[in-house]
């Protein structure tokens, strides 16, 4: 059996670094060699895999963004009850917040550092993947306008997205209680 799969490129290993340096010290406070060092190259030769440490930034926000984006439609794809479809988009959250809280701390602190041009990419590609979560819920609660369900879904990312700051349980404890406290906003609109 092949372990290649497995194994981050050379380049995903750079973006895991940049991020974990990025979030303890804000994009600005990171250094070239910082992040060089991090992965066991020089500074100068992370310029073989990006040409600047803005457009690591720029990978990193617009990657979790259309990650988000397409996860979402795939497990709203997978089924036609729209119950079920906002619970995997639930599910599909919270996975993603507890694996990956360097990059919700480096977009929380660090998105206005990108260029004009990726910021609006990452700003659509966020504004499709609320529209997901809107129009799902809204096809789970009929009765729902769409302006109270864009609402409740923001402030569901907002529980969701916590993590970097209350992952204070072991990840499946944690998983558990954002789900539910997820569900229990949810049910609360």
């Amino acid at each position: 059996m092949s372990t290649d799969a497995a194994k981050p490129t050379r380049r995903e290993q750079i973006l895991t670094a940049a991020a974990e340096k990025f979030a303890r010290a804000g994009f600005h406070g990171v250094g070239i060699d910082d992040i060089g060092a991090a992965v066991g190259i020089s500074g100068p030769a992370l310029y073989r895999h990006f040409r600047s440490k803005d457009a690591m930034l720029a990978e990193l926000l617009t990657g979790i963004s259309d990650r988000l984006l397409l996860g979402g439609k795939d497990r709203v794809d997978a089924t036609t009850d729209p119950t079920e479809a906002l619970d995997r988009l639930v599910r599909w959250h919270v996975e993603f917040a507890l694996r990956n809280p360097a990059l919700i701390t480096v977009h929380m602190r660090d998105l206005d550092s990108l260029s004009d041009r990726d910021h609006r990419r990452v700003r659509e590609s966020q504004r499709l993947y609320v529209e997901v979560w809107v129009q799902t819920l809204v096809d789970a609660r009929p009765a729902l306008d769409r302006p109270r369900a864009r609402a409740a879904v923001h402030a569901v990312f907002g529980l969701i997205n916590s993590t970097p700051f209350s992952a204070h349980l072991d990840t499946s404890a944690m998983s558990r209680l954002l789900r539910d406290m997820a569900h229990g906003a949810i049910a609360a609109i």
